[in-house]
């Protein structure tokens, strides 16, 4: 089989598809997401182009799985999942259906190596969204959060070429996190739409049914105690988290302790109105955005006791997923000395132009958005 040399220096087999390098689908997955997940694609532009352009790849195809779940009529849901369910088993086996998103995710997981559980978590915890699954304890919670975020972490890791199963685990903890954060912020949204997300036998406790307060969604003490438990689980997970970060390759972690920071910061402002999600919706605004990704270039978290932490029960299939994988041959984030300083010079350029842009009108960092 031919050999060709990646960006990192190392030889690496060619794919059906040849070394994963940006192209026309790569561009289109790359649209899709700075017009529709602000916060990750600002985050993403801290990442090496080697796991960068395969990152849009990934997230283009979930958020547009996402949306032809979301896009479907209930008597629909079950169909369009099974259509979700064959793109997958087309992408798997190197006949893609005709589509930007999933070209491209298909080259990114033979060329990486994405084992078939993670993606398949990640429609699993769809599945749950269509059939309007509630959650009774965090346990169950954190089942959820698993599916639809840490499988996520974990395919990330996997773009980065980590593998080890404590720096997997710490990464779908971040995945869980940003998951509680997501639902703290958004218990009204989601009630007006007829979901509930928050642990039902913590509601209990505070004194509110759960079906009852669905029908007539308000805010109050009780509700703010809730909420605030939530946020404190998210933010144990977040610290976790900080130790996985520390063993990533030194060019991926401004980018992923950026997105954990803003995402933790997101709790904040929660926290700053009150905690009520249900009457307003948090938003980290652009200045602050901006701060928090200069701070994430000069962050080191180094817990290492939280490295030795086993993978929460729920995200434990995950980690044995990528752990057991085989993996493809070569490696595309080991750098030579001469393309670490190229690393530096690009990434230093990329934030000047975050910088540039926070001034131009129309720059998405920071404004309000649904798919923050």
């Amino acid at each position: 089989m031919p050999q060709h040399m990646g960006q990192a220096g190392r030889s690496r087999q060619t794919s059906p598809y040849g070394v994963f390098q940006a192209d026309a689908d790569i561009t289109s997955c790359k649209a899709l997401i700075r017009q529709g997940s602000r916060s990750f694609y600002n985050a993403s532009l801290l990442l090496p182009r080697a796991v960068r352009d395969p990152a849009y790849a990934l997230y283009a195809f979930c958020r547009l799985a996402d949306d032809a779940i979301d896009d479907s009529e209930q008597s629909q849901v079950h169909s369009a999942l099974d259509r979700l369910r064959d793109r997958l088993d087309r992408a798997y086996a190197g006949r893609p259906i005709d589509r930007a998103s999933d070209r491209a995710f298909a080259r990114m997981v033979d060329t990486f190596g994405v084992p078939r559980a993670l993606p398949d978590a990640l429609l699993e915890g769809f599945a749950w969204d269509a059939e309007g699954r509630r959650y009774d304890s965090i346990d169950d919670l954190n089942a959820y959060g698993a599916r639809v975020a840490g499988s996520i972490g974990a395919m990330m890791t996997v773009l980065m070429e980590v593998r080890d199963g404590p720096t997997v685990a710490r990464a779908t903890d971040l995945g869980c996190a940003m998951q509680l954060t997501n639902i703290a912020r958004d218990v009204g949204e989601d009630a007006r739409a007829g979901r509930l997300y928050l642990p039902m036998s913590w509601m209990r406790e505070a004194g509110i049914e759960p079906d009852q307060w669905l029908r007539d969604p308000r805010f109050d003490d009780r509700l703010a105690g809730v909420i605030s438990r939530l946020l404190r689980v998210a933010d144990e997970l977040y610290a976790r988290a900080g130790a996985g970060i520390a063993r990533l390759p030194a060019n991926c972690r401004p980018s992923i302790q950026a997105a954990r920071t803003i995402y933790a910061e997101i709790g904040r402002e929660v926290e700053r109105w009150g905690r009520d999600s249900v009457s307003q919706r948090a938003v980290v605004g652009r200045s602050r955005k901006v701060s928090l990704l200069g701070q994430a270039l000069l962050s080191s978290h180094r817990n290492e006791d939280a490295l030795g932490l086993p993978p929460l029960p729920q995200t434990q299939f995950l980690v044995d997923a990528v752990v057991l994988a085989p993996t493809p041959n070569g490696s595309l984030t080991g750098r030579s000395v001469d393309e670490q300083v190229g690393w530096v010079v690009d990434l230093f350029s990329r934030l000047e132009r975050i910088e540039r842009d926070r001034v131009s009108p129309g720059m998405p960092l920071g404004a309000p958005s649904g798919a923050d």
